[in-house]
């Protein structure tokens, strides 16, 4: 049930992102904060890490962010989005979706121009920012959910 959460929660952000090229505050501010009350009551993150977990993964997501943030690759959104994530997960699913993010990333901008013809009309006017040619600083969500449903897929199958 807490996975179901977390893919419904990266979902929501992914789709906002891939749209409007930005993240709510409530959804990530607001699910880092009842992020971190849950791991203060509890001890523990979300998906069941030691608070410890937590804390590195912050650390983690916070020096994997905020470079790209300092050079205009990331927006504030994504920052916030991969801290909650941390607060959430822990190190290995943080290192895990930066990972999978990265090559989805590279594999989309490989593939975009041979994929994009296919891609509807009204689908393609949706997520149009993320064919947007002239731009240096694509929607990082999207590829984000996608890098945590292979990072966590491969944790849980590493644990079987």
């Amino acid at each position: 049930m807490e996975l179901l959460f977390l893919l419904i929660w990266m979902a929501i952000c992914a789709e906002q992102d891939a749209r409007q090229r930005q993240i709510a505050n409530t959804l990530t501010l607001g699910v880092a904060a009842l992020a971190l009350i849950y791991l203060l009551l509890q001890g523990q993150t979300w998906l069941g890490a030691p608070a410890s977990e937590g804390g590195w993964a912050l650390l983690l997501a916070v020096l994997f962010t905020l470079p790209g943030y300092a050079l205009g690759r990331m927006g504030a959104g994504d920052v916030k989005l991969m801290a909650a994530l941390a607060l959430l997960t822990d190190h290995l699913h943080v290192l895990g979706s930066f990972i999978g993010a990265a090559v989805v990333t590279l594999l989309w901008l490989a593939l975009r121009q041979k994929v994009w013809p296919f891609i509807g009309q009204g689908l393609a006017g949706r997520y149009r920012l993320l064919n947007d040619p002239t731009s240096k600083k694509y929607p990082f969500a999207p590829f984000l959910f996608a890098g945590f449903i292979l990072a966590d897929l491969l944790i849980r199958q590493s644990q079987s």
